[in-house]
Parts: structure tokens; C-alpha cells; sequence
């Protein structure tokens, strides 16, 4: 399944021409083909974007439009963070059932994102958003391991954005999840140097600085190195593949 039908109407093909490569070919007399390498892993030989897109509401790739939604240019996210373990799955993230909610339907889009983290295990008594909320007070997700692993459902990174959550830090990802969330631009997917799921607890208030890559946790005064997230950071700083495309000539504005 995938969203982008259900909000754009493109005159060219995405196709996945590597697993680090997304290539666009241009449907017209003359084509060419543009290649981008924002599907590969953090790298530190790359050059990360000097400004982020960012505000109290987070522009989303897949949020409804609103006159009143303003943004600023930003670096850094600041919050509270949301303290999870290693293997967290796409079904803990937003359960089967769920996934009947339409993410361009402003509505459902909202009501994908209040059941974000909904399918974690019992044994995580603090939930990531409250009984009778629709928006998580977590604004950074800290992972282990293997972050996103499981079906490859776009849900999953869009239910995260849309209930308020900026980026996820994490060990490492599933790639599916990594390229789902590029894609969408919903969230950051950030990777860590350390198990930061072990350094900090959920409530601990950390600043993510993404220019200088590194985390700031507050409560304990601890900072910690963050690997660049490289070509993928433009794309989702735009809001997503197809917004990039459009932003840098690649296909039309509408």
C-alpha cells in the first residue's frame, strides 16, 4: 500500500534502482534520470543540511494543510524523551488493525497518530500517549537495536510523526524503516554511537543538536555522539520524497 497515490499525482515512476539509490526517469520527449543517494545509512562523509524545518507543530509529509501552521528554521529538537528497547516492531508501533486509516484524510491522519506505540507489551507502564490524549508529550523516541524491523508498513514512521514525535534515536534500524521514514518525512530516523536505550530513562528531558550530531540529556548532564544522517536529512527536511522531488526540479509543482 502506499500513501503517495493518495496525495500526489506524479508524471514519472519512482523506482527503487539500488538499495542506496532512488532514481527518477522523466516521462517526456527528452528523458533523463536524477539519482540521489538519501536511501543510505547515516555516513560521515556526508554533509548534513545546515537548517531544519521545524516548529512547535513539526510540518509532517502526510499532516493536513493548515493556513494557521507556521515554521521557522531550526537545528535542534528539545522534549522529553520516550525510552524503548531493542527489536521494536512495526505491529508494536501501529497494530494491523489500524492500518485502515487513511493518513491523507486529515481526521484519520490524527487518529493514526493517537494510537502510535499503542502495541507495546504491558510491560511498559508509562504509555507514550495517555489515556483520552491524541498527541504524545514525547517529542524524541529513543530505540535499541533493530528500530522499525517487522512488515514494512509506511504507517509506522507516519503514526510516530503524526502523534507529535520529531525523531527517533535509535542503535540502528530495520532499513525498511529507515527508507519508510526518508520517504515520508515524518520523523528523523537518528542513529546513536552508543545504546542510549541503556544511558537514558523515559522522562529525562535531552536536546537532539543535529548540526553538531550529538545528543544532550539534561536530567543527567550527559551528551552523547550522534552519526550523521547524511543525504537522507534535505529530503525529509523537505518534507518527504515527493516534496523533494518538486523542491529540486525533479518533477513539476503542482
Amino acid at each position: 500500500m502506499s500513501f503517495f497515490s493518495a496525495t500526489a499525482t506524479v508524471p514519472q515512476n519512482p523506482t527503487f534502482v539500488s538499495s542506496n539509490k532512488l532514481s527518477f526517469s522523466l516521462s517526456s520527449s527528452s528523458p533523463s534520470t536524477s539519482s540521489f543517494n538519501f536511501l543510505s545509512f547515516p555516513s560521515s562523509q556526508s554533509i548534513f543540511c545546515k537548517s531544519i524545518t521545524a516548529s512547535s507543530q513539526i510540518a509532517r509529509a502526510h499532516a493536513p494543510p493548515s493556513p494557521a501552521t507556521t515554521t521557522t528554521a531550526a537545528s535542534s529538537f528539545h522534549g522529553i524523551c520516550y525510552v524503548v528497547g531493542d527489536n521494536i516492531d512495526t505491529d508494536q508501533i501501529i497494530p494491523a488493525e489500524h492500518l485502515t486509516l487513511v493518513p491523507s484524510k486529515p481526521d484519520e491522519y490524527e487518529k493514526l497518530g493517537s494510537f502510535a506505540l499503542i502495541g507495546l507489551p504491558d510491560s511498559y507502564t508509562v504509555r507514550f500517549i495517555e489515556p483520552g490524549e491524541t498527541k504524545t508529550k514525547y517529542s524524541i523516541v529513543i530505540g535499541g537495536a533493530n528500530f522499525g524491523c517487522g512488515s514494512s508498513r509506511e504507517h509506522a514512521p507516519v503514526a510516530l510523526g503524526a502523534s507529535g514525535a520529531a525523531a527517533v534515536v535509535a542503535e540502528s534500524y530495520a532499513r525498511i524503516f529507515f527508507r519508510n521514514s526518508v520517504a515520508t518525512g515524518e520523523v528523523y530516523p537518528l542513529e546513536s554511537e552508543t545504546r542510549l536505550c541503556e544511558e537514558c530513562h523515559t522522562g529525562d528531558v535531552v536536546t537532539v543538536e543535529l548540526e553538531e550530531n550529538r545528543l544532550i540529556n539534561h536530567t543527567t548532564g550527559k551528551e552523547y555522539q550522534l552519526k550523521p544522517i547524511g543525504d537522507a536529512g534535505p529530503v525529509i527536511e523537505a518534507g518527504g520524497i515527493f516534496a523533494y522531488a518538486r523542491k529540486t526540479g525533479m518533477i513539476p509543482t503542482r
